[in-house]
């Protein structure tokens, strides 16, 4: 029997790890991609530890143009097929557009959009082509509203979402599953890379739990769903948000996501 292979951007910390743990669990080798060495190290020891599976790490900065065009040629290289593709890899910027960085918001449009897009469809090309597959594209309840404070990461997720299931529709035959998994505020690293610490929806809410939405996006993957939104507060506020008008759904998340000291 082939042994699978599951390929996790941002694996070593976060919603990704918590998946690579599922994998693991499932059986899967793991092919695990982040800038940082030492973390990719440590995390590669920790599922090897708990887990009887062979980890391969690779350190990439997906923010670069090019590097996923280099991670599939350095994993072929490998000899490695791979049967599940795991897009979890982004990043965000908190504030007002007027005054957050151009470069560093091109950076994210890089890393949430741009590496995605051509991971999935060199993978996708290969999956098709073998009649099975998987792909698991970590979205956001942010895609499917306007997000003032955040207003390019929500749109990178909105990209996410209408292209995951635009091409989910184009291989709906093929034997290929792609799922969409649509967390909320989760408590991760990610709004600390934010630089969004400061803000409503951190200091006043209740942020979900890594590994349930891990485990909400894993099980829809093998059902063969074609999005999960984890959380059921989540699932309330996109209900929410696909009946109002989308100005109203954006000043809503305007006050959301303001720091948390306008309104004391």
């Amino acid at each position: 029997m082939t042994q699978k292979n599951a390929l996790i951007t941002g694996g070593t910390s976060g919603i990704g790890l918590e998946l690579a743990k599922l994998f693991a669990a499932g059986g899967y080798n793991l092919v695990l991609v982040a800038r940082d060495e030492t973390e990719l190290e440590n995390t590669a020891a920790l599922l090897k530890r708990e887990h009887n599976v062979s980890v391969a790490t690779i350190s990439k900065d997906l923010f670069e143009p090019d590097a996923a065009f280099e991670l599939y040629n350095e994993i072929r290289g490998k000899n490695l097929e791979i049967q599940v593709l795991v897009n979890d890899a982004g990043q965000g910027q908190y504030g007002k557009f007027i005054e957050t960085d151009i470069r560093r918001e091109l950076d994210i449009i890089q890393l949430n959009i741009c590496s995605l897009v051509v991971l999935t469809k060199l993978y996708l090309k290969e999956m098709v082509a073998r009649g099975e597959g998987k792909i698991l594209n970590v979205s956001s309840i942010a895609g499917k509203v306007p997000g003032p404070w955040q207003s390019v990461y929500h749109g990178t997720k909105a990209f996410v979402q209408s292209f995951t299931e635009a091409i989910r529709s184009e291989v709906k035959d093929s034997g290929v599953v792609i799922t969409a998994l649509l967390p909320g505020a989760t408590d991760t690293d990610f709004f600390n890379k934010a630089e969004m610490t400061e803000s409503k929806i951190v200091q006043e809410g209740k942020l979900a739990d890594a590994a349930g939405v891990a485990k909400d996006g894993y099980e829809a993957l093998m059902r063969g769903d074609d999005m999960v939104i984890s959380g059921f507060m989540n699932k309330v506020q996109v209900g929410m948000a696909n009946v109002l008008p989308d100005e109203t759904a954006a000043d809503y998340m305007n006050k959301q996501q303001e720091p948390a000291e306008k309104n004391k």
